[in-house]
């Protein structure tokens, strides 16, 4: 699952990433508020691609315990407005259900790095 969820990160398809969700599946980035549904997970990714058009993101390790995961990640690429390089690591919490759809996920990276980042510092 976790090569999968890589690989449609990677081809700059939302839709690709949120096929990923349960239909009413749910993600929350860094406490802020939920994106509640599939079609809100392929608008979470969308902002994404905005922000980071070139955005590829790498698998660093996974953890698994029952319907568990952690997804561990890196991704690099340019910020859309000032064009400075990124390389922002984090994770995912995954909760999966039997069809290894993910049913919640809290996903976490330092926003104030990305932001030192975005602006060259």
């Amino acid at each position: 699952m976790t090569a999968d969820y890589t690989a449609a990160w990677n081809s700059k398809s939302a839709e690709a990433v949120a096929s990923f969700y349960a239909e009413d599946g749910e993600i929350v980035i860094n406490n802020g508020d939920p994106w509640t549904g599939r079609s809100r997970a392929q608008d979470m990714a969308s902002g994404f691609y905005a922000d980071v058009p070139d955005l590829t993101l790498s698998c660093d390790d996974v953890r698994c315990a029952g319907g568990h995961v952690v997804f561990v990640w890196t991704f690099t690429g340019h910020d859309a407005t000032t064009g400075k390089p990124l390389n922002i690591r984090g994770w995912e919490e995954w909760e999966v259900g039997d069809d290894l759809k993910v049913m919640a996920s809290r996903g976490w990276f330092d926003a104030e790095d990305y932001a030192r980042q975005a602006a060259g510092e």
